[in-house]
């Protein structure tokens, strides 16, 4: 069996205030991408998890252990996992992975969404990864419609940017709206995103507040944010903790151009809004 994982686009990121379990509160909005990673399932003798280049315990694997704690009584399975989606770039790789494999036991075992949101922020919205405006630390998704086409041209920057310290820089920097600010911006975000526009139509709600302290402890991904402008995107922003810098575009064609015109090795093109 094989199964997609699609990385998330952060298209806007609203941080709240950190709250007493440590979490903060979140006002977000997530596409999928074209991008995703490419997973192997099999049966075996005993379960496994394999994600050659990245070490240690993974995602996948605590996902695999959360559904036999649960008593899903599947044969042991043998998962590969094929990475497509840079590590530790703000693109919810590790989440993407952990919800395909949530996704195998769907109507088998009681309360995944619950199983998810012990995992991570970011994985019970990939449990059917789609347009969605995301609140809480993660676990309230409210799926949208499918937005209008466009494309993403990303500069991952090499990834390896630590989630937890991109918050802790966040603490430290003083940055946290108020609730009643993030119940705004969230009314705002589900008109103008439940209309099923592009998100190229409302590029004034495309902020993430964690990009001054992304950039604060890795200053270079503004030379992804400026070259993506240079070349002509109308919308530049940073996806999630970063360091993925993004473009957004009307189509593949520009956003192919844009890419050419930058030539970087790192540069991924891919439509959004949509998963493969």
């Amino acid at each position: 069996m094989h199964l997609h994982a699609p990385a998330k686009l952060n298209l806007c990121l609203y941080l709240g205030a950190r709250r007493d379990d440590g979490l903060h509160e979140l006002c977000s909005l997530f596409e999928p991408l074209a991008l995703a990673d490419l997973i192997t399932v099999a049966e075996a003798e005993s379960d496994e998890v394999i994600c050659p280049g990245v070490e240690g315990e993974n995602l996948a694997a605590r996902a695999l252990v959360g559904l036999r704690a649960r008593g899903w009584r599947r044969p042991p399975l043998r998962v590969e996992i094929e990475k497509r989606v840079p590590v530790a770039a703000g693109l919810g790789g590790g989440s993407g992975d952990a919800a395909a494999i949530l996704r195998l036991a769907a109507g088998e075992v009681g309360d995944l969404q619950g199983l998810a949101a012990e995992l991570g922020a970011d994985v019970p919205s990939q449990l059917r990864p789609s347009l969605a405006l995301v609140r809480g630390a993660g676990e309230r998704v409210e799926p949208l419609p499918e937005p209008a086409p466009h494309a993403a041209l990303l500069l991952p920057g090499g990834g390896g940017l630590s989630t937890a310290a991109v918050f802790a820089e966040a603490d430290r920097l003083g940055i946290g709206r108020e609730p009643k600010e993030l119940e705004e911006l969230a009314t705002r975000l589900r008109e103008v995103a439940g209309a099923g526009a592009s998100p190229l139509a409302y590029p004034e709600l495309l902020v993430n507040d964690l990009a001054a302290p992304a950039r604060s402890l890795r200053p270079a991904i503004g030379d992804g944010l400026d070259e993506l402008g240079e070349a002509g995107a109308p919308v530049v922003l940073l996806s999630g903790s970063g360091p993925t810098a993004v473009g957004l575009f009307p189509d593949l064609a520009a956003a192919r151009a844009a890419a050419a015109t930058i030539d970087r090795d790192d540069a991924i093109v891919c439509a959004a809004g949509k998963a493969p």
